[in-house]
């Protein structure tokens, strides 16, 4: 939209082909208005927005932005914490400009970044990052809201459970099911119930629904994986016709990994499978450096689970140190059923 001011005003998104069996990767908000949103299927957001026009993704484009927009963050605090391409937490506690105001800060940093990138930009301004997140999506698009210390407790105990960080769809349900629809509700529950119900997610839920978090905005956040996948346009029939392809994806992934210059740090393999109904599976070894068989191996665990058409194969290392393994094969199966 930015670089085709014609695009503007109509539905866009980005993602891949319909035929080749693409999804939706982000979209705008007139897209949105029909019901587009990301990870949709392309041909399901045709469907429902006949008049979408699909353009392809130009990563290069994306990172030359996300650069300019960190640089600008990183004249305010060195405490920038990146979350994705376009998206990051900024601890402004001991900025010096504005008098060290953080609204007037926010409003700086937009406006360089309409002025350098070309785009608009959102921002939440609040005592900790799960309310600060909470308040950056309240006046999308290109604006910002203000949760002050003695705001907390009401903007928070009005929050659906949903908006509680870290609760999905399955969790949200179980609260819901529960008689806990917003945080108020969740407030009536004593810490060790929440932990009877929820284990140490629990204890997270206690301090959420009340607006704590205690969570410091961390500059050097680590990678903690490398992955490939791919989805195919015909469904892969057999064990045979995926492990025909799958030397692609280990290819794939050896190049990625020795890009991100990542090959000393690997700590675990693991395979992605997702059958033709949609529901996938992961699993996963310990190991020191990618291995086909290893790799092959963990395909056919993971393929005779289901023993169906296969519509997406994916391969990744985990990067990191890890505590008593010793060079000690085990299996970590995960089997995704949503």
């Amino acid at each position: 939209m930015r670089d085709d001011p014609s695009l503007r005003l109509l539905p866009v998104a980005v993602g891949g082909r319909a035929d080749q069996r693409g999804v939706v990767a982000t979209c705008n908000y007139e897209a949105r208005r029909f019901g587009v949103r990301s990870a949709m299927a392309t041909s399901q957001a045709l469907q429902r927005c006949p008049g979408l026009i699909v353009v392809r993704p130009a990563m290069e484009k994306y990172r030359i932005a996300s650069k300019q927009i960190l640089a600008i963050y990183r004249d305010y605090t060195a405490l920038v914490e990146p979350l994705s391409l376009d998206e990051a937490y900024l601890d402004v506690t001991h900025a010096t400009q504005h008098g060290g105001s953080a609204t007037l800060i926010a409003q700086e940093i937009r406006a360089r970044i309409e002025a350098t990138v070309g785009i608009t930009a959102s921002a939440g301004i609040a005592p900790n990052k799960f309310i600060a997140k909470i308040a950056s999506d309240w006046n999308k698009p290109n604006g910002q809201f203000v949760v002050r210390p003695h705001e907390i407790d009401a903007f928070v105990a009005a929050l659906p459970v949903k908006k509680l960080h870290g609760v999905g769809k399955v969790t949200a349900a179980k609260l819901n099911a529960l008689g806990a629809h917003y945080c108020a509700d969740l407030r009536n529950w004593p810490r060790a119930e929440l932990t009877q119900q929820f284990g140490k997610f629990g204890e997270r839920l206690y301090n959420l629904c009340r607006g704590i978090d205690e969570r410091v905005v961390n500059p050097s956040s680590e990678r903690k994986s490398v992955s490939v996948e791919e989805t195919y346009v015909t469904d892969l029939a057999d064990l045979a016709a995926c492990a025909a392809e799958f030397d692609a994806i280990i290819d794939m992934l050896i190049a990625r990994v020795q890009r991100a210059a990542a090959e000393k740090h690997i700590h675990k393999l693991f395979i992605k499978i997702r059958f033709a109904d949609f529901r996938q599976t992961t699993v996963e070894c310990v190991a020191t450096a990618i291995d086909r068989d290893v790799l092959h191996g963990l395909l056919e665990i993971g393929f005779r689970r289901r023993q169906q058409a296969v519509r997406l194969l994916g391969a990744g290392v985990r990067l990191g140190e890890e505590e008593g393994v010793d060079g000690q094969m085990a299996l970590f199966d995960r089997d995704d059923r949503r």
